[in-house]
């Protein structure tokens, strides 16, 4: 079709690719300072179709026809799945398409037509961290930060403001389960991290994994239940049907571990994986795994209830898994399936909470290759969730909790490499594409007796967990304040669209699957 009163103007203005040296081109070109020339990229480099007024026209007229043709879907969701890239900033979803294949690639939830952003803050810090956005994204309230599922009544490391349970907010997961549907985890973290403990634990420190961790706060472990208690015998962590991750440690105590051997983290002398098990009601059958075959070899139709804890802490990176052959550990996609396989027994449907939360570690480390592979791997679960379940009847929502420092910026070749150069400082050295405003990839680029920059063409950019340059020497790269994005499909995804504050996310998926106490798609 032809888009009506459309008109095309061209500008063609090819930049940075074979040269690093910022100037003009050629002699008598007007120099702007803001928007420095390069010699141009060979036509015969160029993808050819992009070179045609055609293929842009087409382009844009075939997704515009997209756009008109999609209908908004009303109905009510039986199944929803949350997936969320824990620390997936738009500069990441960017550079990971790139990495993934191009410029011109999409991620899977990148082809989502529903599209908004949401507000990240705490209510008591301009940049927030995952535990008081869990609340806010999962329970519908926000809150303070370094806590989890309590209000902003609740300050940070308070023993016992937390056992006011007029305090306690209330998740999707506990919604979802009261409405008669079965609810679950997955992540790539421990299952008792932040972001996954916003399912079912009360807490004023996310770091209280551990009863060991409790004391180490000054608080009374027999009053103040640690998060790995919590998810064993709390009143939503009991009930969940899937719980799929890392941390293994923080539910032992002197049993060795299956892969390393070492004892746990707890002080307790309890074995809160065994206590998990022993909790099955007479002809309910529980199974525990740690591996990716006995996860594979799950009879799903006589499992009841699946927990399965992969690592001592978090789920390795897909690299260090692919690149060490490290065969006993299922892929995000995987762990995904099989959560899916059982938790779809339930004719009422499903919540399922799915977390990439290894992005978030990459770029704490300055390890955007960690971060952008991640983020790619958080993708493929996606697709294979999308094809598996129909559009018709199962919401699909994507989102991150907060940002990142990462940037993503220079004047790089066309088709480079995303962990390339960008192009020429001022001071005669490259610099990268992917930098940090801070982190400890301050300290492989800048050469502190000179005081000045390190020449990367003399580092080892190849290496999985090379660190990218930093502005500003911190020992964990910081998280950002800017909004992210959230994608959906599915029933109701129409309403994700403007920018919100985090804690409407909830709220909108209980609208559409008709759970919870507030707004209903139903009534």
């Amino acid at each position: 079709m032809q888009l009506p009163g459309m008109s095309f103007f061209i500008l063609i203005d090819l930049v940075l690719v074979g040269s690093l040296k910022a100037g003009p081109i050629e002699k008598g070109l007007t120099y702007d300072s803001y928007h420095p020339r390069f010699q141009p990229t060979p036509l015969d480099t160029l993808a050819e179709n992009e070179l045609n007024i055609n293929y842009w026209l087409n382009n844009a007229q075939n997704t515009a026809q997209k756009l008109f043709d999609h209908e908004e879907n009303k109905r009510v969701a039986k199944n929803v799945i949350m997936f969320l890239g824990d620390g997936m900033s738009i500069s990441t979803v960017a550079m990971a398409r790139v990495y993934a294949g191009g410029e011109e690639k999409q991620l899977a939830f990148s082809n989502f037509l529903n599209i908004g952003m949401a507000k990240t803050y705490c209510v008591n810090y301009q940049v927030p961290d995952s535990a008081c956005t869990a609340t806010a994204y999962l329970a519908g309230v926000k809150a303070n930060y370094e806590t989890i599922g309590v209000n902003a009544q609740v300050p940070s490391n308070d023993c016992t403001a937390e056992l006011d349970k007029s305090t306690h907010t209330h998740s999707i997961a506990k919604w979802a389960i009261d409405a008669g549907k079965d609810a679950g985890l997955v992540t790539t973290t421990r299952v008792t991290h932040a972001s996954p403990a916003g399912l079912y634990a009360h807490t004023s420190n996310r770091d209280r994994e551990n009863d060991a961790e409790v004391i180490k706060d000054g608080c009374d472990p027999e009053t103040v239940e640690d998060i790995a208690k919590q998810l064993v015998h709390g009143e939503v962590g009991k009930q969940l049907k899937v719980i799929l991750g890392g941390g293994r440690r923080e539910f032992l105590h002197n049993d060795p571990d299956p892969e390393t051997g070492e004892s746990g983290k707890r002080k307790d002398n309890r074995n809160l994986i065994q206590e998990w098990l022993d909790l099955a009601d007479e002809g309910e059958n529980r199974t525990y795994v740690w591996n990716k075959q006995d996860l594979l070899s799950v009879n799903v139709d006589t499992t009841d209830q699946l927990l399965g804890l992969f690592e001592p802490s978090h789920c390795v990176y897909n690299l260090d898994r692919v690149h060490k052959t490290l065969t006993q550990e299922p892929t995000l996609t995987e762990m995904v399936d099989k959560a899916t396989d059982v938790l779809s027994k339930n004719p009422k449907g499903f919540f399922l909470f799915v977390e990439g939360g290894r992005i978030d570690h990459g770029h704490h480390d300055n390890w955007a290759k960690y971060a952008l592979d991640e983020t790619v791997e958080f993708s493929k679960a996606i697709e294979f969730a999308r094809v598996k379940y129909s559009e018709e009847d199962t919401l699909i929502v994507v989102s991150s909790d907060h940002s990142h420092s990462v940037s993503y910026g220079g004047y790089a070749n066309r088709g480079g490499d995303i962990f390339g150069v960008a192009g020429m400082g001022n001071d005669q050295l490259p610099y990268m594409t992917v930098s940090y405003a801070n982190g400890l990839g301050y300290y492989d680029h800048v050469d502190a007796e000179k005081g000045t920059r390190r020449n990367v063409s003399h580092l080892d950019t190849t290496k999985d967990d090379f660190r990218f340059p930093a502005t500003v020497p911190v020992k964990s790269e910081t998280h950002a304040g800017e909004d992210v994005a959230v994608y959906a499909s599915g029933p109701w995804a129409h309403l994700f669209t403007g920018t919100y504050e985090q804690n409407m996310i909830p709220h909108m998926m209980a609208y559409a699957a008709c759970i919870g106490d507030g707004l209903k798609a139903c009534t």
